[in-house]
């Protein structure tokens, strides 16, 4: 996709929880766009950080040695290989920056694992 996006107009082209969407395309990385609430699985990405930067809402990151807390306009990279359990006590939405490469939950595999991302 080229030009113009407009974010709001793209989180209002869906609902679903932890289905991440991509919005753009740039040197190797996926921009992506998710709603989530509830946990998701801990999970890992063996070869890619992942970034997340929150649009609405808060989030929270547990790691195995403590968490980080995310709100409105915080964001957060997680180095490769650091495995992490995002958490949202209410709806939060939030843009993610990674390489095309990156599977949704690493080598975990779960009822909310998503294999073929969308584009919006």
């Amino acid at each position: 996709m080229k030009g113009k996006v407009n974010i709001n107009e793209k989180l209002g082209k869906f609902t679903a929880h932890w289905t991440p969407k991509i919005i753009g395309e740039l040197n190797g990385q996926y921009v992506k766009l998710a709603k989530v609430k509830g946990e998701m699985v801990w999970h890992s990405h063996a070869d890619e950080d992942e970034m997340f930067y929150i649009l609405k809402g808060s989030l929270t990151l547990k790691f195995r040695d403590g968490e980080v807390t995310l709100n409105e306009g915080d964001m957060y990279i997680i180095p490769k290989k650091v495995e992490h359990q995002p958490i949202a006590e209410e709806e939060c939405h939030l843009m993610l920056f990674e390489p095309i490469s990156t599977a949704h939950t690493g080598d975990v595999e779960s009822e909310l694992t998503v294999k073929e991302l969308e584009w919006i």
